[in-house]
């Protein structure tokens, strides 16, 4: 849908001036994440875990936005962003940020978080150099026995072309001179070059591709270098190979050896009219990924000039792609050190998450559900339940059909376990498995044959449309007849990833709800758009026009002299017509107060613009992953939960459900939920005026970590209910967190 500009009393809310670009406001997320990384207060391992999750962060963004913006380059695409750039000068702007963001990663790696580690008695070695003489025997072994018979080292020459490098791989190049007992291989070469009248040698060019099938920090034993028993000692492995080098390159002379990395476009291009089979057509593309444009070089500092203008010009790549690091490359390795074995107090304790709020272990799913609806938040609360919901379908005699959305799951996914039972239990299975789900392609593929295998039926979504909502309905044969249950969420069906995401569901019999969803799943399997939904908004049919309703209708109470007000969380904010909408409401006097984990193109503080707009960034242990939007609506409150951030491409390219939250005991819960998380002063970041984040200030404030908060209510909640029980059925009060016994 576009938005003709508009003014409001001489302003244009659609001016570049009050929005950011989408790529520099996703830098600073990665900055704020940086920022946790030099957090002093942080217990060491933490602060390594997410310096090594900026660098897995920086990775997707080059592969896929700067890819992106590099590809409308070469298309001769010169149109302006929202915030009036072209894409040269995004990939201009962001070249500087980037090299100025690799800069502070390491210098955080090698000041500070590389001599702490070693205070902690974990010795990283980061040049072979440094090894003593018995650690350097040791390690030689070790080159000999397990990397040895797996490399293959790849000489280039008139008959050798520049080989293939992967995307993402680490890589040694080497220049070499050969000896002159050069064996068969050599014979046949000019011995030498002349060049302003002297002798010059003849140099080659060598690559060695390090292994990723073997592990990148090799163990070394502490009592070989003199070190304590206590200590523990790494090194990389490519400093392994590269002290072995010579035993690849027989009657070679290695003048220089330096490791490099590439990044490749990543982003896939499916013409999704023209594919016969999805499928088939998913996994060629998936393949050409090692052939896209390298869209980033990363080498050691201080690399040879003639070895690095091999690569450049080996690779096509261009002086601001260059990235020149002092330390080591690939800083994702950082969450294995972050989960070595022991050291628990250098960690934040695990955090198990509790019995769920609304449910019990006396009854079974089903007749829970029909009591009423109820809120699962995650993981502060247990993602067990959606397991079970799916398992107990599964097994259940009186379950006709299972029908589900499936956009990631874990790698031994006890759902798709289920659901593969359930088909072979004689159940009606229908299971939408989203292939265009981004660097997941492969796995998707796998598990879609495994349903199909096993009897489900495997859908792949609409054409042009990822399906990206979170959705699973149960159809059952009960006494009264025909009954649904129904599963919303924020979410991802993954097991995994639900105990560091946090996510909520909402378990239903509505049968408004259940209506709605089985619309959905014949809209998605048989092209059959229903003419009206009950509470539902899905997207891209209306969902944005229903936001735009949502927004406007509290700008009209706020004219109308009534208090107005809109809470909202979500990943990312880009969308030019809700931001608009925003501004139209801010200046009409509406109160907004916005959580926004990543991206946000709005901007604060914009004199009769966006005075009364407030936004603020958690970044903590958990991942902020939910989506809750609150509207105050004069007095009657509305909440609703879904899987869409208020993005373009969620509004208007994928398939997303909204849900409303219509129970008064989970409408009191996500008010407090909201609440707690605005008022966080230790995790959170709030966006400033200028652009820039900031933690609150804290003068005349509490201390509350909002994540922390909220796993001791989850704890206090399920001990409470555990020493009182006994059997009993509990209904909770409005107050979060308190239950009462049903006498």
């Amino acid at each position: 849908m576009k938005s003709t500009r508009k003014k409001t009393d001489g302003i244009d809310f659609r001016s570049p001036e009050y929005y950011t670009n989408r790529e520099l406001s996703w830098m600073k997320f990665d900055e704020r994440v940086l920022e946790e990384a030099r957090d002093k207060s942080l217990p060491l391992l933490e602060r390594v875990k997410m310096l090594g999750i900026t660098a897995s962060n920086l990775d997707e963004f080059f592969m896929v936005r700067v890819a992106s913006l590099k590809d409308m380059v070469h298309a001769g695409y010169r149109g302006r962003d929202i915030s009036g750039m072209t894409p040269e000068e995004q990939l201009s702007e962001l070249s500087s940020v980037t090299h100025e963001f690799t800069d502070m990663q390491y210098v955080t790696w090698r000041r500070s978080i590389l001599p702490l580690l070693r205070e902690k008695n974990i010795r990283i070695i980061s040049r072979h150099e440094d090894l003593t003489p018995e650690e350097g025997a040791y390690l030689d072994k070790y080159f000999e026995e397990e990397i040895y018979p797996v490399l293959t080292p790849m000489a280039v020459d008139s008959s050798r072309p520049f080989p293939l490098v992967r995307n993402k791989t680490l890589n040694i190049g080497a220049i070499m001179t050969p000896l002159k007992s050069a064996n068969l291989l050599n014979r046949g070469k000019e011995s030498g070059k002349k060049e302003k009248g002297k002798e010059q040698e003849e140099t080659d060019f060598a690559l060695v591709q390090v292994p990723d099938v073997l592990p990148r920090l090799i163990s070394v034993p502490s009592d070989l270098g003199g070190e304590d028993k206590a200590v523990k000692t790494f090194i990389f492995q490519e400093e392994v190979i590269r002290r072995n080098l010579s035993r690849l390159f027989l009657n070679y002379r290695i003048e220089c050896a330096y490791p490099f990395r590439i990044m490749r476009n990543a982003d896939l291009t499916i013409d999704e009219d023209e594919a016969e089979d999805l499928l088939k057509e998913i996994e060629k593309q998936v393949r050409r990924r090692q052939w896209g444009e390298v869209i980033r070089l990363e080498v050691e500092e201080g690399i040879s000039p003639e070895l690095l203008n091999i690569l450049v010009h080996e690779l096509n790549v261009e002086e601001r792609d260059i990235y020149r690091i002092n330390g080591p490359m690939d800083l994702a390795f950082l969450s294995k050190v972050a989960s070595l074995p022991g050291y628990e107090e250098l960690k934040i304790p695990g955090w198990t998450p509790q019995p769920p709020k609304y449910m019990n272990k006396e009854e079974d799913i089903f007749t829970q559900i029909r009591k009423g609806d109820i809120l699962l938040q995650h993981p502060y609360e247990s993602f067990e339940p959606v397991v079970d919901f799916i398992r107990s379908a599964a097994d259940d005699k009186d379950t006709l059909a299972i029908k589900m959305t499936l956009y990631r799951v874990s790698g031994n996914s006890p759902i798709i376990a289920a659901l593969a039972r359930a088909a072979e239990n004689g159940k009606q299975v229908t299971v939408l498995v989203e292939l265009k789900a981004r660097f997941d392609e492969e796995h998707n593929i796998n598990w879609a044959r495994t349903l199909e295998k096993a009897g489900c039926h495997v859908i792949y979504g609409l054409v042009g449309l990822k399906t990206h909502s979170k959705i699973a309905l149960v159809v059952r044969r009960e006494e009264e007849g025909i009954r649904r249950y129904v599963h919303l969420g924020t979410g991802n069906y993954n097991d995994t990833t639900a105990r560091f995401y946090t996510d909520m569901g909402l378990l239903t019999a509505s049968e408004p709800i259940g209506e709605d969803a089985t619309n959905v799943f014949n809209m998605l399997s048989g092209y059959s758009e229903p003419v009206a939904w009950n509470k539902l908004s899905v997207a891209p049919l209306w969902l944005k026009d229903r936001f735009l309703y949502l927004i406007g209708r509290e700008e009209e109470h706020a004219k109308a002299g009534r208090e107005a007000r809109i809470r909202a969380k979500m990943n990312s904010l880009c969308d030019p017509d809700i931001i608009e909408a925003l501004y139209k409401a801010s200046a009409a006097g509406v109160k907004i107060e916005l959580i926004v984990r990543g991206i946000c193109s709005l901007k604060t503080g914009i004199p009769g613009v966006s005075e009364n707009i407030s936004v603020h960034s958690i970044v903590g242990y958990f991942l902020e992953h939910s989506r809750i939007f609150y509207f105050l609506n004069g007095g009657n409150e509305e909440f609703y939960l879904g899987s869409a951030d208020w993005m373009p491409r969620n509004l208007d390219r994928r398939v997303e459900i909204v849900f409303p939250v219509e129970r008064e005991e989970l409408k009191a819960d996500l008010k407090h939920f909201l609440s707690l998380e605005l008022s966080d002063t230790i995790k959170a970041h709030v966006l400033k005026s200028d652009g820039n984040y900031e933690k609150p200030d804290r003068r005349g404030k509490k201390a509350i970590n909002s994540q922390k908060e909220l796993c001791k209510e989850a704890r206090e909640h399920a001990k409470t209910v555990k020493q009182t029980l006994e059997g009993r059925v509990f209904i909770p009060e409005t107050n979060p967190g308190v239950n009462r016994p049903l006498s």
